[in-house]
Order: C-alpha cells, then structure tokens, then sequence
C-alpha cells in the first residue's frame, strides 16, 4: 500500500504561484504512476495532470497546459505540483493520486489517494 501526503495549499492571489508537494509513504514509490486531480465545490473531480514511473512522460489538462509542471523526486517519494499564473478556476482541493502500470485521466483508475490540499485564488 501507499499513503500520501499533500502539502503547500494555500491562499494566492491571482497571477501568483504555488508548489504543491505529495509525499509517499513505503519503498515502492518508483513503482507508481502518479496523479494530481482536483474538485472545486459543487463540481466533479477533474484531472489535472500525471506523470509516469521515471517522470520522462508528462500530461496535462488543457485547462492548466503552460502554468502547472509537475516533477517527481523519486529518491524522496515525492510529487510536485508547481503552479504559475493561477486564477480563480483553479480555487479547488487539490489531491494526489497513485496508480500501477499507465497513467489515466480517469480518477477512478486510480487506486491511492492523498487527503487533499485546499488551494484559494483570490481575484
């Protein structure tokens, strides 16, 4: 199993920056396709970006292609999230995910999950 921790929510004002991190707890992170996904109030859970067991492959959502990079350090069990030019849209809870094999945009294939990390844009 796989336990992960998000960290670095907070409240930006808009055009401004954050970097969300997602520790992970146990010796086979390497192992795991990783997620961030995202649900504002009133409104499903959207994929937001993933990147693959090495970190060579990345993907985004249109929506944040440009601002948000996503990185992992796999000698630290972790997952980032940087994000840049932030606006209102991307006030949500933002979680991390873990997944076997291939990255999905799809939040059910996705089989850990973190508690999530309130993220507030101020316009």
């Amino acid at each position: 199993q796989v336990q992960l921790v998000e960290s670095g929510g907070g409240l930006v004002q808009a055009g401004g920056s954050l970097r969300l991190s997602c520790a992970a707890s146990g010796r086979t992170f390497s192992s795991y396709v990783m997620g961030w996904f995202r649900q504002a109030p009133g409104k499903e859970r959207e994929f937001v970006t993933a990147i693959s067991l090495s970190g060579s492959m990345t993907t985004y959502a249109n929506a944040v292609k440009g601002r948000f990079t996503i990185s992992r350090d796999n000698a630290k069990n972790t997952v980032y999230l940087q994000m840049n030019s932030l606006n209102s849209e991307d006030t949500a809870v933002y979680y991390c995910a873990a997944r076997r094999t291939l990255y999905s945009q799809n939040w059910e294939a996705y089989d850990y999950w973190g508690q999530g990390t309130q993220v507030t844009v101020s316009s």
